[in-house]
């Protein structure tokens, strides 16, 4: 009998290959996306495509409206996405980054995997190719991890989880390598944080970016679907 796991699923590139890499671990995969309020809906209508491609148990969509928070470009609308152009990728955190987003998913992931009596958690972030977002490090999934094994029934009772984060520490290009291996179709991704409602991505942003120089390093042909 295959062991359950719950993999959080954007809809973005990071989070399908986190997924294709569940399911060629033997897991039966439980995704779990967040309609956040984020500035547009593809990258949701993106993660049903993929769970459904790639063979999941369930796939659940959480409503949480953190724009009624805001203090990210993703969720106020008047704060504007950067588009950096030809330019170097500024230092810091940039305002992308939506507070406690991970977090808040992982949190959510826990929950979940408690009901199921799953052990796993897969969540796709990476350390080395990435936007500066405090809660992609390496230290942060180990954090959450031991948080995780002290805040839950199952865990106190021996049923422990495991944060699993198979990205961390992969090249943009080694991500896209590996995921093209598992077959995972890339072209029905969306990564852009700015994406139209077909999920036409801008090529400007950071995120789109990080994504095309990806696939220029691994050699591989891009199939974003750029809306210029």
């Amino acid at each position: 009998m295959s062991k359950k796991a719950v993999v959080l699923l954007s809809g973005g590139l990071d989070s399908a290959t986190c997924l294709a890499i569940a399911n060629s671990q033997g897991f039966e995969c439980y995704c779990l996306s967040l309609d956040y309020h984020q500035r547009h809906i593809a990258e949701l209508q993106a993660a049903q495509n993929i769970a459904r491609s790639l063979g999941a148990k369930q796939h659940k969509t959480v409503q949480l409206d953190l724009s009624l928070f805001g203090g990210s470009a993703l969720t106020d609308n008047n704060i504007d996405i950067p588009e950096s152009g030809a330019n170097p990728i500024p230092a810091g955190i940039p305002v992308t980054y939506v507070p406690a987003r991970n977090t808040i998913m992982l949190s959510l992931s826990l929950a979940w995997a408690e009901v199921l009596g799953a052990q796993d958690i897969f969540i796709g972030v990476n350390a080395l190719d990435y936007s500066g977002y405090p809660d992609c490090r390496g230290e942060y999934v180990k954090a959450f991890q031991q948080m995780a094994n002290l805040a839950t029934k199952s865990a106190v009772e021996g049923q422990t989880i495991t944060v699993h984060a198979p990205l961390i520490d992969m090249t943009k290009a080694e991500i896209i390598a590996l995921g093209t291996k598992l077959d995972v179709d890339y072209a029905t991704t969306v990564s852009c944080y700015q994406a139209d409602n077909l999920g036409h991505a801008c090529g400007k942003c950071d995120s789109c970016r990080l994504r095309r120089e990806g696939f220029i390093k691994a050699d591989i042909a891009d199939p974003t679907r750029y809306a210029n």
